[in-house]
């Protein structure tokens, strides 16, 4: 086993752990919540270690690097994850790649992955951004218009809303950003009974390496980790 391999190993397991006493801490199950490696820092080789190690959901949050990444290892056990902007422009190329896109944040986006998605006979599997933390230079709509873009789902067939997505404010300590995480979980538990048929809640992505622990505390499915996978990695 190279040492790639095994540190690899060795913080995937870490994390995992993290993940286990986080939930049990909220009263929950470890395999409710998703495990998201995000892979934007690293080249192929060390994705391979991830998927040695068991990490098959892979996020990137440039589209470019996803395009390559993905045609790279096209053979391999890999559940893509579009988890930053995308814009209108990259979205057909992007789409045949991913299982799902994080990163929901205008009504023109979701028109356009609709449209492509309907054009290839496929459906999108899509989570609404929600700019909780009102961070100006931060994509998502803001929480009041999150329900008139639900009522919109009837005529987005193409898409299959099953949950927001949410960044903590920039800089926030982990205390700081659980008010965030809150804020997303509260929306939509005041959604969940009121959003059309063909909507569902059920994800809420949310937390980073800094932060996934007091996020699945409040309710995390998704956890998107990046750094704390990859320590004692060199470049």
């Amino acid at each position: 086993m190279s040492s790639t391999v095994q540190r690899i190993a060795e913080n995937v397991a870490r994390v995992r752990d993290a993940i286990e006493r986080a939930a049990q801490r909220s009263q929950r199950r470890a395999d409710e919540i998703r495990l998201i490696a995000v892979s934007k820092y690293v080249d192929t080789d060390v994705i391979e270690a991830l998927l040695e190690a068991g990490c098959h959901d892979l996020g990137e949050s440039r589209p470019q690097h996803l395009w390559k990444k993905a045609e790279q290892l096209v053979e391999r056990p890999v559940h893509w994850h579009m988890i930053g902007h995308l814009q209108r422009n990259k979205a057909r190329r992007t789409l045949p790649w991913i299982d799902m896109l994080h990163a929901g944040d205008s009504v023109r986006l979701l028109d356009t992955v609709n449209q492509l998605s309907i054009e290839s006979g496929r459906t999108c599997q899509v989570l609404v951004e929600v700019n909780v933390s009102g961070d100006e230079s931060k994509h998502g709509f803001q929480p009041e218009q999150v329900p008139e873009v639900l009522d919109q789902a009837v005529r987005w067939p193409g898409l299959r809303i099953c949950g927001l997505m949410a960044m903590a404010r920039w800089g926030s300590e982990p205390d700081e950003a659980r008010y965030d995480f809150i804020a997303l979980r509260q929306l939509r538990d005041r959604l969940i009974g009121t959003v059309p048929d063909q909507v569902r809640l059920d994800h809420l992505s949310m937390g980073m390496s800094s932060d996934f622990e007091v996020a699945i505390e409040e309710g995390a499915t998704m956890v998107r980790v990046g750094s704390s996978l990859f320590e004692g990695i060199a470049g």
